[in-house]
């Protein structure tokens, strides 16, 4: 090392020691310690150690002083793509390397690497450039970004449209890809929807959340536990485990799913029936009340309008408006099954049908007030929905196929 030793061992005041800091480092590098480094050097050990280590603020000394070579820890590989990795990928991808061996040499899940040249090549060639692909990412990583709702005013307005025609978001989404087959710019997904909902802050859809979502709500709500249902009858049933398999399945249609919506006070109902092949839903209108016997005259004669091979069997929790179930099922000839305690999942079909009826008829209401012409027009709007289960049919157009058959 071609370093002459400081003779002079005065301080040197404001003056900054580059050489020898250069140097002091340099012997520390070859395997020298500290002390030996500051007397090769001729500076105090004091010194060598506020090189290396910094000094903290303190009483004399009122700022704190840096490490001289503080090394900056490598930092953890990033979760984004940078330019060197495109650059790689690049050259691999034109060496013919597979996307295995690709993200194995950068670190990455292969899936990484396969949609990182599926998104960013060119759409014209084909070709992956790196460079073009780092744009790209770097102008779609900002956030927020502007949604898709927002900057298409048809799509906004044909959204607006469905939704008060009572469709639920994820029917809405469906409906533009038979429509438009051609024109992706039509093209959402129900998620989209439900934020352009919930954030009102965006402004896509001004409308209140509480007027455009069947459930009413301005916000999403956790998923909770149903609440245990009243205390049920002690009368003789035929449970569901004894209910024919192809009730189970849905193969075969004519097995029915039935419940009550009750009204304000528990002074009014509205029996709902659903088929649970083709989720065909009949309402059952009950003036005079809903007790055993009203309920079961009411059901009787709806089950008189439907052919014989739709009239399978009838599943029903375990309310006491069917305590009549036996003089029904003998007057229809049609099998009573019920549910157990606390289960009102194995009858999917009727509490969905339920939920979707509230927003015609909501709690908290006098449902007395609706007559059979209002229930048969509520009931015809319902099948008149498409819905995912059934391919996007309609209940109706998979009901009539099969009377058809």
């Amino acid at each position: 090392m071609e370093f002459e030793i400081r003779k002079d061992r005065s301080a040197q005041g404001p003056r900054k020691l580059v050489r020898e800091r250069a140097a002091y480092f340099l012997l520390m590098q070859q395997g020298m310690s500290s002390r030996e480094a500051c007397q090769i050097v001729g500076i105090d050990v004091r010194t060598g150690k506020k090189w290396r280590n910094g000094r903290h603020a303190s009483g004399k000394q009122k700022r704190a002083v840096p490490p001289v070579n503080s090394e900056v820890p490598p930092s953890a590989p990033s979760r984004y793509l940078c330019e060197a990795d495109r650059i790689h990928i690049a050259d691999r991808v034109r060496e013919k390397a597979t996307v295995r061996a690709i993200a194995a040499e950068l670190g990455r899940s292969s899936s990484t690497v396969s949609r990182e040249i599926r998104r960013n090549r060119h759409p014209a060639g084909g070709q992956y450039r790196p460079h073009a692909a780092q744009a790209q990412a770097e102008s779609r990583r900002p956030r927020p970004k502007p949604g898709k709702i927002g900057q298409n005013l048809e799509l906004r307005d044909f959204i607006q449209d469905h939704l008060r025609l009572k469709w639920s978001p994820e029917q809405i989404c469906e409906t533009p890809r038979i429509r438009f087959p051609d024109r992706p710019e039509m093209r959402v997904v129900h998620e989209t929807i439900y934020q352009a909902l919930y954030v009102q802050g965006r402004g896509e859809l001004r409308r209140e959340p509480a007027r455009a979502l069947r459930s009413g709500r301005a916000r999403r709500k956790p998923h909770r536990q149903a609440a245990r249902r009243q205390p049920r009858f002690s009368t003789p049933m035929v449970m569901i485990s004894e209910r024919p398999a192809e009730a189970e399945d849905r193969a075969v249609p004519g097995h029915w799913e039935g419940d009550l919506i009750i009204g304000r006070g528990t002074r009014s109902a509205i029996g709902t029936l659903v088929e649970r092949s083709t989720r065909y839903v009949m309402l059952v209108h009950l003036p005079t009340g809903h007790n055993a016997a009203d309920t079961r005259d009411a059901l009787a004669e709806t089950a008189q309008s439907l052919p014989p091979h739709l009239k399978r069997s009838l599943t029903w929790d375990q309310g006491c408006e069917m305590a009549a179930h036996q003089s029904f099922s003998i007057a229809t000839d049609i099998p009573v099954y019920f549910c157990d305690p606390g289960s009102p999942w194995r009858r999917g079909s009727n509490e969905n049908t339920n939920g979707l009826l509230r927003q015609y008829f909501p709690k908290g209401t006098d449902l007395s007030v609706h007559t059979r012409d209002d229930l048969d027009a509520v009931a015809a709007e319902l099948n008149s929905r498409p819905r995912k289960t059934l391919g996007w049919e309609t209940p109706a157009e998979r009901l009539s196929k099969l009377l058809a058959a």
